[in-house]
């Protein structure tokens, strides 16, 4: 499955698009001027979105390297 796949897909599961869930982060404080703190860990990503989301580990994943800057 390529990058825009699990990113279409999530936001198909979610209603939420990678900008949204961006939004979300920085509101629970894992980013800051629209960049991943470097204290913040993949699991702590992972978690949340299986929490608030229902989202599994590789689309969490996908989510945590976007944050990181990954676009394709």
């Amino acid at each position: 499955m390529s990058f825009q796949a699990y990113l279409d897909n999530i936001q198909s599961k979610t209603g939420k698009s990678p900008e949204d869930l961006k939004k979300l982060a920085t509101e629970k404080g894992f980013l800051e001027n629209g960049t991943l703190k470097p204290e913040v860990k993949a699991a702590q990503i992972v978690q949340w979105l299986k929490e608030d989301f229902d989202l599994g580990h590789g689309h969490s994943m996908a989510i945590f390297a976007y944050f990181k800057g990954k676009t394709s």
